[in-house]
């Protein structure tokens, strides 16, 4: 299952739609669900804000497929990449206050395997959540 959105965050409601259906599908239990929802959402919401920097004419593309045991989510911006080593650790104090910066953190908590690859096109996100 996939879909296509634009860098709006208005649009969220189709990641949100697509997750949910995906979660009934599965048979979800409510940590799982939870925890999918809101990986999914951060993961699409950085991609709108950091990745195409909310360029409405950049698409995010979602894709979920399954497996017996697991779930892999993708999601492709168009935007020219980061530096994940450049990432600061949001639980040191300097960073507790700071407003942004935890996205990657919350996507590790939540997920069994997180994975990025950059090229001209954009930036990639694997996710993986065992069930």
């Amino acid at each position: 299952m996939k879909c296509t959105l634009p860098s709006q965050l208005g649009e969220l409601h189709c990641a949100d739609d697509l997750t949910e259906k995906v979660a009934q599908e599965l048979s979800l239990n409510q940590d799982q669900k939870n925890n999918l929802a809101i990986a999914v959402t951060e993961a699409v919401g950085n991609a709108i804000i950091h990745g195409n920097k909310k360029d409405p004419n950049k698409k995010v593309h979602l894709q979920f497929r399954t497996g017996k045991d697991k779930i892999i989510i993708t999601v492709q911006d168009e935007g020219e990449g980061f530096d994940p080593e450049s990432i600061q650790n949001p639980l040191l104090p300097k960073n507790l206050m700071k407003e942004s910066g935890r996205g990657i953190f919350i996507l590790t908590e939540l997920m069994d395997e997180v994975d990025y690859q950059f090229s001209k096109k954009g930036t990639t996100l694997k996710m993986v959540m065992r069930l």
